[in-house]
């Protein structure tokens, strides 16, 4: 059975990934931060099933350990700090994990076993002020936010050790993906886990930034697929990722609270203090490349993604 390494197994996508690679017979390797309150809430169900393993992507002699011991033949790297908001207020550190992180991660391969296949996950937060729509492989990156800035950094050094080393580096440009394991900080849960809230009488309000903001959002379920199937292509590339879209977080909300019969406009108020210092307004993504050369396609729509978010929330609500 191949062996695959996950940073960040303990968040949305690496929870994801992990079911879909235990589904595919690999045999797989959480690694996680020494922490006294980690969290493994989201794989709690699978976690007799995976090796979790210490490693920190600030130490590169903790990577080259976990590498050497379980000699992964796949490594998907999905751990960063990855709230936007948080990257204004602690953009140093941003830089230190998610982007020189990926540099120690892809120097700690060259080093035990350049033939190990590697995934980076590079973000839609990229193409930040858009130079067009939508946005495709070359489209030029023009990030407005530290989480952006660094996103560049991990994206083009993972292009420059495939090319001047000649690994199977390969990144996945993911435009927004949501599920109900998405962290509540984010925008996407804060409305289906508020929608739900104001249903039970839990909540009577929701405050929120730009409304217009658009954005493309699908499954993380259906990305980790993709992810997957970039280390199974012939060769290593870059891969844009996403539904081809687009909504506004104000659809979004129409959408949640309509789902349990209520009327956002009652219920959603706008507050400058969650506007972003720089916003992107749209992304919008252009998946072709993978479609064709991945066979790879979405599968839970928009409103089925709203839905299911909402609900699961409900769920969750209704058992406290």
């Amino acid at each position: 059975m191949p062996t695959a390494l996950i940073t960040g197994v303990t968040g949305q996508d690496g929870s994801y990934l992990a079911e879909f690679l235990l589904q595919k017979n690999y045999t797989v390797v959480g690694m996680v931060r020494r922490s006294s309150t980690v969290t493994y809430e989201r794989i709690g169900h699978i976690q007799d099933d995976i090796a979790i393993v210490s490693g920190d992507l600030h130490d590169q002699s903790s990577l080259v350990a976990v590498l050497e011991e379980y000699k992964p033949d796949e490594v998907y790297n999905l751990a960063a700090q990855s709230f936007v908001p948080t990257s204004w207020s602690q953009p140093i550190l941003t830089g230190e994990v998610t982007a020189l992180g990926v540099a120690r991660i892809l120097e700690a391969i060259r080093l035990v076993n350049p033939k190990i296949k590697f995934y980076q996950a590079s973000s839609s937060e990229m193409f930040g002020k858009v130079m067009e729509v939508p946005q495709q492989e070359s489209t030029p990156l023009y990030p407005r936010s530290p989480y952006g800035v660094a996103k560049v950094y991990g994206h083009w050094i993972t292009v420059n050790y495939r090319e001047s080393f000649d690994l199977f580096a390969t990144s996945g440009i993911l435009f927004n993906h949501e599920s109900p394991r998405r962290g509540l900080e984010f925008v996407t849960r804060k409305i289906s886990y508020h929608a739900a809230k104001i249903k039970l009488g839990l909540a009577t309000e929701l405050r929120l930034g730009n409304l217009e903001a658009q954005r493309d959002w699908g499954y993380a379920g259906d990305y980790v697929e993709a992810m997957w199937m970039m280390l199974q292509h012939h060769k290593p590339d870059n891969f844009v990722i996403g539904t081809g879209e687009t909504h506004s977080v104000r659809e979004f909300c129409e959408l949640a609270f309509g789902y349990v019969g209520l009327n956002y406009e009652d219920y959603v108020l706008q507050d400058q203090r969650y506007y972003r210092p720089a916003e992107v307004d749209l992304l919008i993504s252009n998946p072709v490349k993978a479609r064709t050369e991945l066979g790879w396609k979405t599968k839970v729509t928009f409103k089925q993604l709203v839905e299911m978010m909402v609900e699961s929330d409900l769920r969750m609500l209704t058992k406290k």
